[in-house]
């Protein structure tokens, strides 16, 4: 099989050239055309190089969707220089180590992001920060977008770096996984397998671009003739609303997602929206077929990683609780702790292969250890967990390292249980998931006090929500006088108990302020 492996943004400009009015996306309602985001993706990119910014030079982006962030990412595309996208929603130490790890020369932010940068602790006096919005304290660089200034600089190499985006997939600090121009190409590829893409097709567009389950899309009107329709943000109440309005064929969901919308009360938008297809990863098992059926839409499950060009299998014969083959240009096998393949319906460690160079990543960015443990004999170990099922097929099982996933992203252990121990009344804590309401899972951290100390739970969690992202501050909270550990002096977290009624629980109205060490009951990963 062969392959057209050049990148994305040249096909963006060709397009831009020939049919300039074709509308590329929109946003709430008001379309942005190819022609119009070619022109202020034009004065960005020559706006940079004004600015003293050199292809590889590397640009962080702290921004919520909108066209004038579209527009930053095509303009960084076009100039070469490398996207490192940061969520809008970090803040603390997880914000300050990923502008600190990364070093970018610039910071494109919104202007109210800045205090949330300052309380960071992150040094910002190497950083050239364009800060779009009102009040901006230097406009003339937050109005690079609307200057019209031409660009004709050829475009960077399929194989040039085009993004690092961190991910908290396993343990340890965030990782960031360098991701070519080809490999986002490669992407939309994918998205357009799972999706069962057509001409005509709207896609409606409720994830962030700083996630890898947005930015795949900007690919995709690029391959496909079809549109993008944004959104601010996902909301339950208007979701079926905003996507007819757009005339959505298509949506995308992450596990929580589905349950959510099922939850609502039935309307007769359940039946009129107008989507065909709903696509993604994590649809839980006994809610499939009833999705389905109440909304009308067909479930396209997927399954893959930022360090495989996001797509990996794709579900497309409807085979209920799988996610499918692997997408034309990989392979995968199920590997024991022995690196031997599983038996036939055991579960076993996915690996990944490839047959079209570049499609997977070449590593993460100053991390030779993680990228050796991750890449081997030019093989993608990814950590999770799978089995086939007897049609072939495989059935994700979930992440094999400490982690969680929870609301739509991946949350290590390491970086909350980091934070938790700094409070000065922290002698010891341990990060767990568990059930949670809808869809994935919740955080539940266990922490014991120094002697002598009192931890009050709600002010805990307001500590912690100072210092974490939203999704990254746990649910529950359980004081504990002592954790059971191995020889070793690690904390056995498979003996911390999964329940929910023995622990302060941020979204209820109890809490229960101390439990006994020996109340521990069997859940979670050992660590």
């Amino acid at each position: 099989m062969t392959f057209d492996d050049d990148g994305f943004i040249h096909i963006f400009s060709q397009t831009a050239r020939a049919d300039s009015s074709r509308i590329f996306a929109v946003f709430d309602g008001k379309p942005i055309t190819f022609g119009e985001l070619s022109q202020m993706s034009d004065s960005f990119a020559a706006g940079l190089r004004r600015l003293g910014v050199a292809r590889g030079d590397r640009v962080a982006v702290m921004l919520r969707n909108s066209a004038a962030g579209l527009a930053t990412l095509f303009g960084l595309a076009k100039s070469g220089t490398v996207w490192v996208p940061i969520n809008a929603q970090q803040r603390g130490e997880g914000l300050r180590f990923i502008l600190e790890h990364a070093a970018p020369i610039v910071l494109v932010v919104e202007n109210e992001f800045l205090t949330t940068i300052r309380e960071s602790g992150t040094d910002t006096t190497k950083i050239m920060i364009i800060a779009l919005g009102e009040g901006c304290a230097a406009p003339e660089l937050g109005n690079l977008l609307m200057a019209e200034m031409s660009y004709e600089e050829p475009p960077p190499r399929a194989n040039d770096h085009f993004a690092i985006m961190y991910t908290s997939g396993t343990t340890g600090r965030p990782k960031g996984v360098l991701v070519t121009h080809r490999m986002m190409r490669i992407a939309g590829e994918g998205v357009s397998l799972v999706a069962e893409a057509r001409a005509g097709d709207t896609f409606f567009v409720w994830e962030p671009l700083y996630h890898i389950g947005g930015a795949q899309l900007i690919v995709l009107p690029l391959i496909r003739n079809v549109r993008l329709a944004f959104v601010e943000r996902f909301s339950a109440s208007r979701f079926w609303q905003q996507a007819k309005d757009s005339s959505a064929t298509h949506i995308h969901y992450l596990g929580g997602i589905l349950p959510i919308l099922l939850k609502r009360p039935p309307t007769p938008l359940d039946r009129t929206h107008g989507v065909r297809i709903a696509w993604g990863g994590g649809c839980p098992k006994d809610l499939w077929q009833r999705f389905e059926e109440r909304f009308g839409v067909r479930i396209r499950e997927c399954y893959g990683m930022t360090e495989a060009s996001s797509i990996t299998t794709y579900n497309d014969a409807g085979i209920i609780g799988s996610v499918g083959r692997p997408v034309p240009w990989f392979s995968i096998e199920l590997v024991g702790a022995d690196g031997r393949p599983v038996k036939r319906g055991d579960r076993g460690e996915i690996i990944v292969r490839t047959n079209r160079p570049g499609a997977i990543f070449e590593g993460y960015f100053r991390d030779r250890e993680a990228t050796a443990r991750t890449l081997k004999g030019g093989a993608l170990h990814t950590g999770d967990s799978g089995s086939f099922n007897g049609a072939d097929a495989l059935v994700f099982h979930g992440r094999m390292t400490d982690s969680v996933r929870c609301k739509g992203e991946n949350v290590s252990a390491w970086e909350v249980e980091r934070v938790a121990a700094g409070h000065p009344d922290i002698e010891d804590c341990a990060m767990i998931g568990v059930i949670a309401d809808v869809g994935e899972q919740d955080i539940k951290l266990f922490v014991k006090a120094k002697a002598g100390a009192d931890i009050d739970p709600p002010g805990l969690s307001a500590w912690l929500g100072e210092r974490l992202a939203p999704y990254q501050n746990p649910r529950y909270i359980k004081i504990i006088e002592e954790f059971e550990r191995t020889p070793s002096q690690r904390i056995i977290k498979r003996r911390l108990s999964s329940r929910l009624d023995d622990c302060w629980d941020r979204l209820g109205e109890t809490a229960v302020r101390r439990m006994p060490s020996n109340d521990l009951t069997a859940s979670g990963p050992e660590s």
